[in-house]
């Protein structure tokens, strides 16, 4: 059998990966670069992040610093996103150097109304939504959608940050004059799912199983995986998630989350063009970790199989959680990662913990 001939717009290891972003995920990542034999250079606005203590370089500026990112983007040979709330005018700076994913997918991703516009564009459908920029455009959108609903600013929102549940129209929240936000119906679901895509740069795509989300305070608390749904649902939702990744033109990953209605369809809630946290699971529990995924896919190398090998549940450690760090090492089938974080804060994740429930 002959050799698979290489793909030419492959790097090879050696090269130098520029990470946008300095948190856990962006740790996690370089970790997989550097076992696939690259070196990663993060650019992060925060001192002492968590990606730069294991990463060959780090670069702390601005992400409105156009020269420093002029200064990082020569010194990577290819750039990806640790997170989906970099500017996308950062991106557009960055000369030379391939950004995967790139600005357009960016800019429909990190914009709550431009991302249900662009899924419903595609026939899947998505909660009730209107866009909101002033009291009387939410007042007709409250009329419209009908309440309870959730308002949202429509950028820079994360773990139940930037959110207000509005039960009646005398507790909505004031707004501020020049935000955009997004007034989105409440759907009766029995549970969150997601599904991960990753697409390589020659269009191959392949996606992770679909996992269970539980949420707590807003803040992921358990992945379940596999998710308990049937496989006609479980299909149904990974195809949802390769429309998108191949609409979207993804290079990279793409997460997509979903509400599975009481009433059995399946709706998308959003997308984040990265690692993604209901992914932590394939460290432990799968044949290719999302974070090599991501390497592989950025750097033109053939992507890995994302087969679960282990049923299990991944649950985040959250502020004074991870002071059980020493328990879960007593747990045989428990693999924990800690994140490198100094202080433990309310709502700050610190770490994870991965428990296998045995063989497939």
């Amino acid at each position: 059998m002959k050799s698979p001939i290489p793909n030419p717009q492959s790097l090879p290891p050696g090269s130098t990966i520029g990470i946008l972003g300095g948190g856990q995920l962006g740790r996690m990542l370089a970790m997989a670069a550097a076992r696939l034999g690259y070196h990663a250079h993060i650019f992060t606005p925060e001192q002492d992040s968590p990606a730069a203590e294991v990463a060959r370089a780090c670069t702390v500026a601005d992400y409105s610093d156009a020269a420093a990112l002029a200064r990082f983007a020569q010194s990577v040979d290819v750039i990806t996103l640790e997170f989906e709330n970099v500017p996308v005018a950062a991106l557009a700076a960055i000369k030379n150097v391939p950004v995967r994913p790139g600005g357009g997918v960016l800019s429909v991703c990190q914009h709550r109304v431009r991302e249900k516009e662009f899924v419903q564009a595609q026939g899947i459908a998505t909660a009730p939504f209107a866009a909101v920029g002033s009291m009387q455009e939410l007042q007709a959108a409250m009329k419209k959608i009908g309440l309870p609903a959730i308002l949202k600013t429509a950028q820079f929102g994360y773990d139940g940050k930037g959110q207000w549940k509005i039960e009646r129209e005398a507790n909505a929240p004031p707004l501020h004059a020049g935000q955009e936000y997004i007034l989105e119906g409440m759907v009766d679901f029995t549970m969150e799912i997601s599904v991960i895509a990753a697409r390589g740069i020659g269009g191959e795509i392949a996606c992770f199983p679909a996992v269970q989300n539980v949420h707590r305070n807003h803040i992921l608390h358990q992945t379940i995986v596999p998710a308990p749904i049937t496989p006609a649902l479980a299909k149904e939702a990974e195809h949802i998630a390769r429309v998108l990744a191949e609409a979207l033109q993804v290079e990279g990953l793409l997460a997509v989350e979903m509400f599975l209605a009481k009433d059995g369809r399946i709706l998308v809630n959003e997308m984040a063009p990265r690692a993604h946290n209901s992914g932590h699971w394939t460290l432990d529990g799968c044949a290719t970790s999302q974070f090599e995924q991501q390497i592989r896919t950025i750097c033109g190398l053939p992507l890995g199989q994302p087969d679960m090998l282990f049923p299990c549940t991944m649950t985040n450690l959250i502020g004074d959680e991870v002071n059980a760090w020493e328990t879960h090492l007593r747990n045989p089938r428990a693999r924990l990662h800690l994140y490198g974080k100094k202080e433990a804060r309310p709502g700050r994740k610190m770490g994870h913990v991965t428990v296998l429930s045995g063989s497939n």
